[in-house]
């Protein structure tokens, strides 16, 4: 008898706008939720918890930030490979929330350098596995039809798991102690587990995980060379843009927080928690809006939004140090980081098509990703202390004017709704004859 997650049926079937059979939505809405919540419970409360209750500084703080991203740079890609090459899918989420149980434990439990150090490193490769393997789990299951409605789908979810999350957070924090929200990864890990089990193995087709679409007249039995990594230039592109943007996304929540923490070191998780809700209400109909619009509008023309937010909102950090506004604010990032990440597995499943790299693609993606995440927490980090945080904030916002002007000139549009830029895209991905899969 296959393992039924209690609070969904396999096999039921709702219908997107076109029409799409969505089987297996109620575990994969749970398995977004929970895996949400497992991941909210850590990110930014950990720099908060080093920076009040441990006396750690910010450059510390922000050294051990780059160390998990240089792993991440390291990790994202060689797993991207093993996602689409293993069958294992399901198992492999079950690993990463168990890595990432652990690692919670251990920082709340032994707060030295040696200890955070390690258990964020093992977060680091915790969180590669996460998004390939979600991303991978859900083309299996339906195929490129359908696809951008159900990535919005799960962003929705996941957006919704971060905002119980951060409530339930900045409660427990306000009752307990900071330290506390680390001892609420075990339960939502136990559920996430749970979720992503009640998917039958057998529900995967792991070719078309893969992207190899055989519902298609051109579609390949075997997988590309991993020269399309490098040869397919719109992927290059975009790689280019997702640094860009992580560049300057990733320090600004962080930042942030230590602003309001500063100023009430007896609120500062509550109100990180207010600043997460803040963004992640926004991001849940963000997410459902490229679900619902993306092949009509285009998907660059969403992405080039999601880009535009940032350095509107790193200008408006700047004007006041108000904890009303700064949380204000902060709904932009719901804007930005919503339909980013729906959008992002959208448009490497376009870029990807029928050459049997997608998840490989994806973790190289993030591996540039990470490269802007990781230099830009230390850089950050080092502006606070020289200059301060405004200025910290406008250089944020100028990388991020950048990313914005090479996704405008460089980038084609990705999706159907524009053939010719369609056509050439399918042209340049398609997988070259003779090349082994392996």
């Amino acid at each position: 008898m296959s393992r039924r997650f209690p609070l969904a049926a396999p096999r039921a079937v709702v219908s997107s706008r076109e029409g799409t059979a969505m089987p297996y939505r109620g575990p994969l809405d749970w398995l977004n939720f929970f895996l949400a919540d497992v991941k909210g419970a850590l990110g930014p409360y950990i720099g908060i918890y080093l920076l009040t209750e441990q006396h750690w500084n910010q450059a510390a703080i922000g050294f051990l930030a780059t160390v998990a991203g240089i792993v991440g740079l390291i990790i994202h890609t060689p797993f991207g490979a093993f996602i689409d090459a293993t069958r294992w899918k399901r198992a492999a989420v079950v690993a990463g929330v168990g890595v990432l149980t652990i690692s919670a434990l251990a920082i709340a439990i032994m707060p030295s350098f040696p200890v955070v150090l390690t258990a964020q490193t093992m977060m680091a490769v915790a969180g590669a596995v996460f998004g390939p393997a979600i991303a991978a789990i859900t083309l299996g299951i339906l195929g490129s039809h359908g696809l951008a409605y159900r990535m919005g789908r799960n962003a929705a979810f996941d957006h919704a798991g971060n905002v119980s999350v951060a409530v339930l957070a900045g409660a427990v924090g306000w009752w307990f102690a900071q330290s506390a929200v680390f001892y609420l990864v075990p339960i939502f890990s136990l559920l996430a587990a749970s979720a992503v089990l009640s998917i039958p193995a057998r529900a995967i087709d792991h070719a078309q995980a893969r992207g190899l679409d055989r519902g298609q007249p051109d579609s390949a039995e075997r997988p590309s060379g991993w020269s399309v990594l490098v040869t397919c230039k719109p992927l290059l592109v975009f790689a280019a843009c997702v640094a860009l943007f992580h560049f300057a996304n990733a320090p600004m929540l962080p930042l942030v927080g230590q602003k309001l923490a500063l100023q009430d070191k007896n609120l500062g998780t509550s109100l990180m928690s207010a600043c997460i809700v803040a963004a992640q209400l926004v991001m849940v109909p963000m997410a459902m809006l490229v679900g619902a619009r993306a092949d009509a509008w285009g998907h660059k023309r969403l992405f080039l939004l999601a880009l535009l937010a940032l350095p509107i909102r790193g200008a408006l950090y700047t004007l006041s140090d108000n904890k009303a506004w700064l949380v204000g604010v902060q709904l932009l990032d719901g804007i930005g980081a919503g339909i980013f990440g729906a959008i992002f597995p959208v448009i490497v499943a376009d870029l990807m098509r029928n050459t049997g790299r997608f998840n490989v693609a994806q973790g190289a993606v993030i591996t540039a990703q990470s490269i802007g995440a990781a230099l830009s927490t230390t850089l950050a980090g080092l502006v606070v202390v020289k200059a301060g945080y405004s200025a910290a904030f406008l250089t944020l916002g100028a990388v991020a004017a950048l990313g914005l002007a090479v996704c405008w000139f460089a980038l084609p549009e990705t999706g159907e709704r524009s053939s010719p830029d369609a056509a050439r895209l399918k042209q340049t991905a398609r997988p070259a004859s003779g090349i082994a899969a392996e």
